[in-house]
Order: C-alpha cells, then sequence, then structure tokens
C-alpha cells in the first residue's frame, strides 16, 4: 500500500498534464491487480494490529536471570474477606489486576457477600433443568499430581480427555454413585484394616517399584452452558451481588462491549466433577482474566505458572508432542522445577473465589465432589489488551481461531469507553488507525478492479464474522460466494481465502458493513480522557 498508491499519484499527475487519462486508468487497474495478489501474502505485515514498535509475536524466551530453586514454590497471593464492605474495597480489584500477581485467591468470598451457593448445587440444577446438556470427559483417575501413560510405566504430559454428552440429571446420576461407591469402598477398607495391615505394610514398602495403573476412568461434567437467564434468572441475578470488577456483566468489563454471546467467556459455565476431574494446562482465550467460583461441598487444587513462562511451556508440549494453543496436556511438575519455572499450588474451597490474571497458565483438579462456575473478564487495562492482541497475532500464524474479536471489540471500545490510561489508548487508536487504512485501501482497489461493493450493514447484537476456512477475523468487506448471497447464507471468506478460490473474485460479492464516513467520526472522537471524567462518564451510565 505504501508503494502502490503514492505511485499512483504520480502517475495521475503526469498523465492528466499530457491529456492521457486512459493511460492512467490502465496502469492504476494494473497496480491495483497487483496489491490485491500481494495483500495478506505475509500475513502479519497487511493485517496485524500490534503497534509498528513491537515485534511480531513469538514465544518468549526463559525469563533472566533464572529463579533460585528455593522461589520455585512461591506463596499464592490470598486475600481473606470478612464482610461486604472488602469486597467492595478499591484496593482489592487492584491488587488482582496488578501484573506482578499472576492468581489471587479470595477467601470467603461467598460468606462475605452471602451469596446462595445452593443455586448451583446439583440438587438445584436437576430441579430447575434436568434436560439441559452437559459435555463430558472420560479421564484417568491419576495419583496426586501425576499424569501417567495408561499402562502406568512412564510420565507423560498428554492428559487422557475423550468427549461425549450427558443431561444433567444422567450426570447427577453419575457424580451421586460415585459419592456411593466411595463410602462403601471406605467402610470396606476400614473393616479389612487389621486383618490386613502386615500385607499393607509390605505392599507400600515394594510400592515405588511397581508400576502404576491400571487406571480407574472417570467422568468430568464440563462446560454446562447457563447464559439464558429465562432457564437460570435466579442463579444469574444471584451473581450481580459481586463486586463490578468479577461480574460477568459490567461497563468496564471489555467483554461486555463485543457486542454478542461468547459462550463462557461474556456468559457462566457451570462444571461439575467428581474427585480426580482434571481441567489440563492452558492460558484462556485471548489471554484474558477469568473468575472461576468454588461451589463445593468438596475442594479444588490448583497449579499456576506466570504468564512470562508461556515460551517455556510452548517447548514443553513441542518437546511432548502436545500443542500448547489446542491440545490437552498436565505438566510434570519434576520438568517444571529442574527447568526453573515457578509453581503456584493452593487449595480453593467452598465460596473462594479464584482470579486468572492476564495470560496466566493454569490446571486443575478436584480433590472432591463439587460444582464450579466461571466467566472471563476483560480489565480495562493496558497489560489485558495487550496480551489479548498479542495472543490474536499469534493465534493468526498458528492457524487458530481468536475467540475473542479483537478488531471488532477495538471499534466497540471506541464507541462506548472513555479511556483515561495512555497506553491503552494508543494501541487501541492504533488499531482503529490500521483497520480503517485497511478497510479505505481495500474499497478503492476493489473498485478501481472493477469490482462491485454492495452494502449490507449490520444487525444488533450480530456477531463478528470469520473466515469460514482459515478462521481469521473478517471485519466490515465480507467476501461471500455469488451462490450463499442470493441464498442469503452469507459464508464469509477473508480476501485471501477467496482469492484463492477466484484469483480475480468473480465468484464472490463484496459486502460492506460500516459507511467509511461513520468509521472516520468513530476514530476522530475516540479520544484520551481524563480520569476525572471518567468518573463523570461512569456515573452517568
Amino acid at each position: 500500500v505504501e508503494y502502490i498508491f503514492p505511485s499512483l499519484i504520480m502517475i495521475s499527475t503526469i498523465c492528466v498534464q499530457s491529456n492521457t487519462w486512459s493511460l492512467f486508468l490502465c496502469v492504476y487497474q494494473v497496480l491495483t491487480i497487483l496489491f490485491l495478489r500481494n495483500l495478506g501474502k505475509n500475513g502479519l505485515s497487511n493485517s496485524s494490529i500490534l503497534l509498528d514498535k513491537c515485534p511480531p509475536p513469538k514465544p518468549p524466551p526463559p525469563p533472566y536471570p533464572p529463579l533460585p530453586k528455593d522461589k520455585l514454590n512461591p506463596p499464592t497471593p490470598s486475600i481473606y474477606l470478612e464482610n461486604k464492605r472488602d469486597a467492595f474495597f478499591p484496593p482489592l480489584h487492584q491488587f488482582c489486576t496488578n501484573p506482578n500477581n499472576p492468581v489471587t485467591v479470595i477467601r470467603g468470598l461467598a460468606g462475605a457477600l452471602k451469596l446462595d451457593l445452593g443455586l448451583f448445587s446439583t440438587k438445584t440444577l436437576v430441579e430447575a433443568n434436568n434436560e439441559h446438556l452437559v459435555e463430558v470427559r472420560t479421564q484417568l483417575l491419576q495419583p496426586l499430581d501425576e499424569n501417567w501413560d495408561p499402562t502406568g510405566t512412564k510420565k507423560i504430559w498428554h492428559c487422557e480427555s475423550s468427549k461425549s454428552q450427558f443431561t444433567i440429571a444422567k450426570y447427577a446420576q453419575y457424580q451421586a454413585s460415585s459419592f456411593q461407591e466411595s463410602l462403601r469402598e471406605e467402610n470396606e477398607k476400614k473393616s479389612h484394616h487389621k486383618d490386613h495391615s502386615d500385607s499393607e505394610s509390605t505392599s507400600s514398602d515394594n510400592s515405588g517399584k511397581r508400576k502404576r495403573g491400571p487406571f480407574k476412568t472417570i467422568k468430568f461434567g464440563t462446560s454446562v452452558d447457563l447464559s439464558d437467564d429465562k432457564k437460570w434468572k435466579l442463579q444469574l441475578h444471584e451473581l450481580t451481588k459481586l463486586p463490578a470488577f468479577v461480574r460477568v456483566v459490567s461497563a468496564g468489563n471489555l467483554l461486555s462491549h463485543v457486542g454478542h454471546t461468547i459462550l463462557g467467556m461474556n456468559t457462566v459455565q457451570l462444571y461439575m466433577k467428581v474427585p480426580g476431574s482434571r481441567t489440563p494446562g492452558h492460558q484462556e482465550n485471548n489471554n484474558f482474566c477469568s473468575v472461576n467460583i468454588n461451589i463445593g461441598p468438596g475442594d479444588c487444587e490448583w497449579f499456576v505458572v506466570p504468564e512470562n513462562y508461556w515460551g517455556v511451556m510452548n517447548d514443553f508440549c513441542e518437546r511432548n508432542n502436545m500443542n500448547f494453543l489446542m491440545g490437552s496436556w498436565w505438566p510434570n511438575l519434576e520438568d517444571l522445577y529442574e527447568s526453573n519455572v515457578p509453581v503456584y499450588r493452593f487449595i480453593q474451597r467452598p465460596g473462594d473465589l479464584v482470579w486468572i490474571n492476564a495470560g496466566t497458565i493454569h490446571w486443575v483438579q478436584a480433590i472432591g465432589w463439587c460444582n464450579n462456575i466461571a466467566w472471563n473478564v476483560g480489565p480495562l487495562t493496558a497489560c489485558q489488551y495487550k496480551l489479548a492482541v498479542e495472543r490474536y497475532e499469534w493465534n493468526k500464524l498458528q492457524s487458530v481461531k481468536s475467540i475473542v474479536p479483537m478488531v471488532h471489540l477495538s471499534w466497540n471500545i471506541a464507541r462506548n469507553i472513555k479511556v483515561p490510561d495512555p497506553k491503552l489508548f494508543e494501541m487501541i487508536k492504533y488499531c482503529l488507525l490500521r483497520t480503517l487504512k485497511q478497510c479505505q485501501t481495500l474499497r478503492e482497489a476493489l473498485i478501481a478492479a472493477g469490482k462491485e461493493i454492495v452494502w449490507h450493514g449490520r444487525t444488533k447484537e450480530e456477531p463478528a464474522h470469520y473466515c469460514s476456512i482459515c478462521e481469521v477475523e473478517v471485519f466490515n468487506l465480507l467476501y461471500v460466494t455469488n451462490e450463499s448471497n442470493s441464498q442469503k447464507t452469507y459464508v464469509v471468506n477473508c480476501l485471501d481465502c477467496a482469492r484463492k478460490i477466484s484469483g480475480n473474485l468473480e465468484n464472490f460479492v463484496v459486502l460492506e458493513q460500516y459507511k467509511m464516513e461513520d468509521l472516520m467520526q468513530i476514530y476522530d472522537q475516540f479520544t484520551l480522557v481524563s480520569d476525572e471524567d471518567t468518573k463523570k462518564w461512569h456515573y452517568k451510565k
């Protein structure tokens, strides 16, 4: 773009002066075709929304200098709440979002706010919507914090987890029978304890020499969708008691400005567990923060690694033939210790809220029978936005879909929010400028090539669009096939994938969702404001 269009200005001047306008149009069309052919070849260079001064995203090297061994099991940042006033104390928000705290456990939150956790109990869920679907993961019941192959001969990173579906009623029955079976086994152990104490002692002495396994299978009820405010009215209303910074919906939550539902991110999901149920290692989608409340009655154990070690974790996954972004993996703690990776390890009890900060790596296992509720939050901070955009760009390079449409979100932020943070403002403003420039340049190139652009507009709460082939976000100009356009199915492609199908786009219709004047107006009106102005704006809202 930088080279083609300035040259067109020079050519047009020469052509006008020499009265050869037809020559200019010919040259313009040739250069336009060259532009369209080259657009997107380097991926990042043409569509990146990172600041120019930021390098292309890649896994960071291990932090230097490495931590000494006695610093590899740091204490977990924890806040103990005694009453409602403590929960709404402003420094609590600041403490949780401080980048130096990868995780914060807020102890006693439910008690302090008088939350009715019983609304999320298995019994209440069955009574409310017993036929509601539950995604079930069948896993191997592993010993403690270890992860062994199915034969029990060696420790591995791969976490066995196959998918199926139950109803809430069916999983509730499984959860209850699992508890009854455990009680029965415990009673049998007690009754045989005296008779077999000698043999058990001998067995324990030799346990280190025997191989582990075969392992019992367990079922983990995950991703129960609680987004329907008619089905789950009481449950969702109860969560409005929470402080604004951890609420599912709030003015200061970036994910509340996406404009449409992203299941499990800006809506609540529930997890139903038996002992040993495992959530494998991961960072949250697009590095957003997350909130997790243990409903109980049992406990959960968490393992947490700071965001700046994600490059090390990515390397470990590659060495173990695992995909860091999409794979199911459970880290070997011995590997992490040898590589000087710090691990926060703690117990989450019923009523405790765990705040996972932006980009933090974590994995979780249930110690007892319990339910958990969780969702994501996007604090209005430069750190959160930067990490979200970096992962957005890294996902493109890894051919992974970004669940959060960062371009679409950035324009909505500019419409809806007054930003007082200069660093955050600079990054958002740059994203707007970059995408505005892309839209204008593409628009001019398409028109010059004789391609009609059809006004399409947007409906209220219409989701952001993604390419049906490569799953990259497509903003404003949508490339749909003639057939899907005539059938009103609108199967969207990005320019790159559309051109692979039809080099000159002859089989495609280009739909436009925003007027350039409207985008320019939003860009111009998005200005840095003072903290005082922001407070006034929030008060009015």
